[in-house]
């Protein structure tokens, strides 16, 4: 019997994952979540993040991430001891494009940390930059127009690195923070994204990226894999030193650090390398094989799969990464999910069965009453400005305005990822609102699919619980086996299958486009 954990650091909360393997036996033996607002107080967030006085900036304190670290394995411990001193081996999933400056002092700090001290005590002066900017962060246009003409253009950035210059991704926030702040730029000695330096935590050393992480920053060449030199030099001086290196999807970076030995009774298990959400959650929906989509319905709408090339969407709708199983993975993402759902719950004092209902009294195509959702500056469309739009819809009806937002989401997810070119038959469902059996059956309709909701809503946290079994199996000699890696933790129960209605499918294959001419009015940009 071995048991495997995974982490996963979303941008609301820190999730543990442990699974048990025993044979043909797989199951999973204990999972917590620990909410940064309501745990750490002390960081002053608000769902994770801190939005700051310049429009667009969102950042998160790096110190929390560590301190949520520490004090969720202290949980583990008291809760589940015997299985914490069985694993075999861990991994870290974390939220892309969060970025972590270090100063000199970093690495030594991780070496001798003294498992008598909380973590947070010895890690609170690492840091260069103490606010990491995150994915919600859409203040670096700048940054990413002067990339893009240095680069040869938006195009040309997205051929090489998967994505066309991205606010949030972690190379236009550098060129925007080393042109600001020089002088804390020129003291930082290394940049990490939020999985290597959780993993580096893990091990007390610097740990390498994986290309799944790597491919979110506008910085890496998906082709030739390796560091795009010419990126780097437009992004900041000097910036290939302070960056990690990159490992394989399924490498071993090391072993835990005597610091969690010590104080938590965890065994020196194997440590993989760290991945972000997206290419995690690929395999805790059992994407292993092409030919299936997921859709997580979390912070963020994502909808991604694999993919046979590196080829990035021509309409720039959507990204291409790295893919743990050695490929690639595309993902169209949309930054306004639950934040949406929850301000159109709480605008008319409904509870989540109130929603329920008034999507289940509605009917489908909503009357021609249209949604643009748009409660945060949203990533695809590109719209900078925040702000729901609506057409042939009373703002006062609370029925009418809950089908509009469950619509809108969906068919824009509709449109923006036929880029991937993927025969959409059945969709994989995770996310806290893929509980929601009747948000599911708006998405079924809309695609015209069956929509599978897994038995594991994090996906991320879970799918990094398998990667560590993973690379614990090839690091013992054994295959290199994604589909038995996966078996038996990612089968959806044939209950918690939503079939789509023919008839409703019918309503949306003639909306869609006039969603898609709304949505391009209001954006500025071009119908699909």
């Amino acid at each position: 019997m071995a048991f495997y954990l995974g982490f996963d650091a979303s941008t609301q909360s820190l999730t543990a994952i442990l699974i048990e393997v025993q044979g043909a036996r797989r199951a999973i033996a204990a999972t917590d979540t620990f909410r940064y607002d309501d745990e750490l107080p002390e960081y002053g967030t608000r769902h994770g993040a801190i939005v700051g006085v310049e429009a667009g900036v969102v950042s998160s304190p790096p110190l929390m991430w560590a301190d949520a670290l520490d004090r969720m394995m202290a949980r583990l411990s008291r809760a589940h001891p015997a299985e914490l001193s069985r694993v075999a081996a861990l991994a870290i999933s974390a939220q892309q494009h969060g970025s972590v400056y270090l100063n000199a002092e970093a690495a030594g700090r991780l070496a001798s940390l003294d498992p008598r001290v909380a973590l947070a005590r010895q890690m609170d002066d690492v840091f260069t930059r103490p606010l990491s900017p995150i994915w919600l962060d859409s203040s670096t246009g700048e940054a990413c127009a002067a990339m893009a003409s240095a680069l040869g253009g938006g195009d040309v950035v997205a051929r090489i690195t998967g994505s066309r210059p991205y606010e949030r991704f972690t190379g236009p926030q550098i060129r925007q923070w080393a042109r600001r702040a020089p002088v804390a730029y020129a003291d930082t000695v290394r940049i990490d994204l939020v999985s290597s330096f959780l993993t580096s935590l893990l091990v007390g050393a610097p740990a390498p990226l994986d290309p799944g992480d790597a491919s979110g920053m506008n910085l890496w060449d998906l082709s030739a894999r390796r560091w795009w030199p010419d990126a780097l030099e437009t992004a900041a001086p000097n910036l290939a030193a302070k960056l990690p290196r990159v490992t394989g999807a399924s490498d071993v970076v090391g072993v835990v650090a005597p610091y969690w030995q010590r104080r938590y009774g965890v065994p020196p298990a194997r440590v993989v390398v760290g991945t972000g959400d997206n290419p995690s959650s690929l395999i805790g929906t059992g994407l292993v094989t092409k030919g299936r989509v997921a859709i997580s319905l979390g912070t963020s709408n994502t909808v991604f799969g694999l993919v046979r090339d590196a080829q990035a969407s021509e309409s720039a709708d959507g990204h291409v990464f790295g893919a743990p199983t050695g490929g690639y993975m595309g993902l169209t993402c949309f930054s306004n999910g639950a934040i949406a759902r929850e301000a159109t719950r709480d605008r008319y004092g409904l509870s989540w069965e109130d929603f329920s209902s008034a999507l289940r009294r509605t009917r489908p195509g909503n009357d021609g009453g249209l949604m643009l959702p748009w409660l945060l500056p949203e990533i695809t469309p590109h719209v900078a400005s925040a702000g729901i739009r609506r057409e042939h819809l009373d703002e006062n009806d609370a029925e009418a305005n809950v089908r509009g937002v469950a619509e809108g989401q969906a068919m824009a997810m509709a449109n923006h990822t036929a880029w991937m070119g993927v025969a959409i038959n059945e969709i994989h469902a995770t996310g806290g609102a893929s509980a929601n059996r009747d948000i599911l059956q708006v998405i079924a309709d809309v695609f015209g699919a069956r929509v599978a909701r897994l038995p594991v809503t994090n996906s991320a946290c879970l799918g990094a619980a398998l990667r560590a079994r993973h690379a614990d199996v090839i690091a013992q000699g054994g295959p290199d086996d994604w589909s038995d890696a996966v078996a038996g933790f990612v089968e959806p129960h044939p209950d918690d299958c939503v079939e789509p209605s023919s008839a409703a499918h019918a309503v949306y294959v003639e909306l869609r486009p006039r969603y898609a001419a709304f949505e391009a009015r209001e954006s500025g940009g071009q119908s699909l």
